[in-house]
């Protein structure tokens, strides 16, 4: 059994863990597949271990893959605040040049430029802008409420409303291979940032847009996208098969 860790009074269970005994109340790893929301994971999870209280520590959107810390019981989810406070560790993929509505690959590309001209240069001098304590708009297509409502309920209907920045630290970030329009990332940020944003806002100061095409959380705080149980292995144990 997993040690607990990072002041959690709930033990949290790896990959290493053999899952015949489960102890009242838990966290375990998963490694969410692309394509499924978070709570359509958890959906799954509660038919696996046969428990309806169950949640999570930080959404991933369905374009995303990666580390999902789910809390099974009671006990577990009490504990949320205290794993969704952890930092974070992304990786993926921005696209220069285009940009949509959502900040990612869910919406349609609505404005394209040219991006041969950009030189590495160029980039590492946008990039030091967005490391440290910064200020961040949230995208409109975000799980924010405002007024009783998720923002993207209002962006889906066309609303536009003025949404208020936040102040967001981001202790790493890393650019990597450059394939054509699209550059690969690395980064290290505290809680309530926003990767699409980030995306968004590295395309509006180089000049030409820019768009999130992947997503990869590899780690919460101490806990690592490595040690996970992939979200069909825990299906088979559970018994659900295809059902889930």
């Amino acid at each position: 059994m997993s040690a607990v860790r990072e002041g959690v009074s709930v033990p949290v269970l790896t990959r290493s863990d053999t899952l015949e005994q489960l102890p009242d109340g838990f966290a375990i790893l998963i490694d969410k597949p692309k394509g499924i929301t978070s709570f359509g994971a958890i959906r799954r999870l509660r038919r696996v271990f046969g428990i309806k209280k169950v949640g999570h520590a930080g959404t991933l959107d369905p374009m995303a893959t990666g580390l999902l810390i789910v809390l099974v019981g009671r006990k577990a989810t009490r504990e949320q605040e205290r794993f969704t406070g952890l930092p974070k560790v992304y990786s993926g993929a921005i696209r220069l040049g285009e940009t949509t509505a959502s900040y990612d690959t869910e919406t349609p590309v609505e404005e394209s430029k040219p991006t041969d001209h950009l030189t590495e240069s160029d980039l590492e001098a946008a990039r030091q802008k967005f490391v440290g304590e910064i200020e961040q708009y949230p995208p409109m297509f975000s799980a924010i409420k405002v007024g009783g409502e998720r923002l993207y309920k209002k962006a889906r209907r066309g609303e536009m409303i003025e949404i208020k920045p936040r102040r967001v630290t981001i202790s790493r970030f890393d650019l990597a291979e450059r394939r054509g329009s699209d550059v690969d990332f690395l980064v290290h940020c505290a809680k309530g940032t926003y990767i699409r944003s980030l995306a968004h806002d590295l395309g509006e100061e180089l000049g030409v847009g820019g768009h999130l095409v992947a997503l990869r959380r590899e780690a919460i705080g101490p806990y690592r996208v490595e040690d996970a149980w992939g979200l069909e292995e825990l299906v088979e144990f559970g018994g659900m098969g295809e059902r889930g």
